[in-house]
């Protein structure tokens, strides 16, 4: 594979062993960027559960990462346990135990459906090992190596959505992007900015209007941040400015990740996207998705059926703790919305371009070598 000289080396997530032989998941806080670059390290299913559900690690693929070294730390952490207090396991409570872990982990987020692929393959590499009679240690071993099959996967979509994404992109495009789609949502060169760094890469004058998107900012803390590590120009927008700068004909593509993508070409994404996209309609500038096909939900025939997360009224009326609005108002806070396949140009994904009818394209894709 090659490799993109990512400069500003963002680690989110990944595995390593304690001097103690203690097995700890590091991952980066991305709750507290760009002001603080902070890695925590993990050494319970728990702490990985909540460090999903309080976005201190985010975006969908990442999401998919963090789920599996959280299942293979639980098992390892599970044996150490009944090692030590001389209790041998079976293969039966070994897959009871990640069954209970991976209903933890699937009560974090409800959107992106890569945390729950990431779950069932974990645990079907388990159920695999369990008929063959291997020993626990073993399955263990199976379950970590699956984990950072999982990891290194990820990377490898990354580039080449990357690659693919790149041929959408003109020499002196000013392109869009809402929410955060970079290497912070992966553990490779991220989806939506994937083609905006290759571009950039092999020479193309690119610039980046980064909608701040609210209410956790994740494009003014998160995007902004990448792309300045990175050299990318780009130029910070509040929300409520992409019509603006849409009319006055300042955008050229706009490329966007997805949290789940139905059957029939519907995109779940960040709240704000569905605005996004119906503007972009109206204005004739194309709506790029850039998203891995374990993204791609084909039990789901259309994006009404995508389940739509609901977060804390907090989000929206405070800023970092101070209140921004008035006492005991109500608030509605959907994490993501909908949009209709209708409204999308393309997908890009690691197996290549599609485009409509994705009804076609998404299932021939999903089951391309």
């Amino acid at each position: 594979m090659n490799e993109y000289n990512f400069t500003s080396q963002v680690r989110t997530v990944w595995w390593e062993e304690a001097t103690d032989g203690r097995a700890v998941v590091h991952m980066l806080d991305q709750s507290l960027l760009p002001q603080q670059v902070v890695y925590l390290q993990l050494t319970h299913e728990q702490q990985v559960a909540d460090a999903i559900a309080s976005l201190k690690v985010r975006g969908a693929p990442v999401i998919g990462v963090a789920a599996g070294f959280g299942m293979a730390l639980a098992l390892a952490r599970f044996l150490e346990e009944r090692t030590a207090a001389q209790v041998e396991t079976t293969p039966t409570e070994i897959e009871a135990h990640l069954s209970e872990v991976g209903q933890l982990l699937r009560q974090t987020r409800p959107t992106a459906v890569n945390l729950f692929w990431a779950i069932e393959r974990m645990r079907h590499c388990a159920q695999q090992a369990c008929k063959e009679d291997a020993s626990p240690h073993h399955i263990a071993a199976m379950l970590k190596a699956e984990a950072h099959a999982i990891a290194a996967e990820d990377v490898q979509a990354c580039w080449q959505m990357g690659l693919y994404g790149a041929e959408l992109i003109a020499d002196g495009d000013t392109l869009l992007t809402h929410c955060n789609a970079g290497a912070l949502a992966t553990t490779g060169i991220g989806t939506a900015l994937a083609p905006i760094y290759m571009a950039a890469h092999t020479g193309k004058r690119v610039h980046v209007f980064v909608d701040e998107t609210r209410p956790i900012l994740q494009g003014a803390r998160l995007t902004a941040w990448e792309l300045q590590q990175e050299g990318v120009p780009l130029t910070l927008i509040t929300d409520n400015m992409a019509g603006y700068f849409m009319r006055q004909k300042s955008i050229q593509a706009i490329f966007v990740g997805a949290d789940r993508i139905a059957a029939n070409g519907d995109v779940a994404n960040k709240i704000g996207t569905y605005s996004v996209a119906v503007l972009a309609h109206v204005h004739q500038i194309p709506l790029y998705v850039v998203a891995p096909c374990s993204t791609i939900d084909l039990e789901l025939p259309s994006g009404e059926h995508i389940p739509i997360e609901q977060r804390k009224a907090e989000e929206v009326t405070t800023l970092y703790g101070i209140p921004i609005a008035p006492m005991d108002v109500a608030v509605a806070n959907p994490a993501f919305d909908v949009t209709p396949h209708t409204y999308v140009t393309a997908i890009v994904t690691e197996k290549g371009i599609i485009r409509a009818p994705y009804g076609e394209t998404l299932r021939a894709i999903c089951t391309k070598n």
